[in-house]
């Protein structure tokens, strides 16, 4: 495995399986005895909260509904 020029590498599958690491988890590094160690960092929040911020403010606000307008809309109210 090769380091690329921005010293990024990829994991391998069967060991991010193995680590049950999954797609935009984070991990840490520990240097320790000469070895690297990456580990996945501890949520903090529920995998649906992390979700959520991710998508907060991604959304178009100007759409000219008030909460409730836009609450009925994608409810099917309307």
């Amino acid at each position: 495995m090769r380091l690329t020029s921005k010293g990024q590498v990829t994991i391998p599958q069967n060991i991010r399986e193995l680590a049950g690491l999954k797609p935009y988890d984070e991990v840490e590094f520990e240097y320790r005895n000469k070895q690297i160690i990456v580990r996945p960092v501890k949520r903090a929040t529920s995998p649906a909260k992390e979700a959520i911020a991710l998508l907060r403010g991604s959304a178009n606000s100007n759409i000219g509904l008030s909460a409730d307008e836009w609450l009925e809309m994608t409810r099917g109210e309307r």
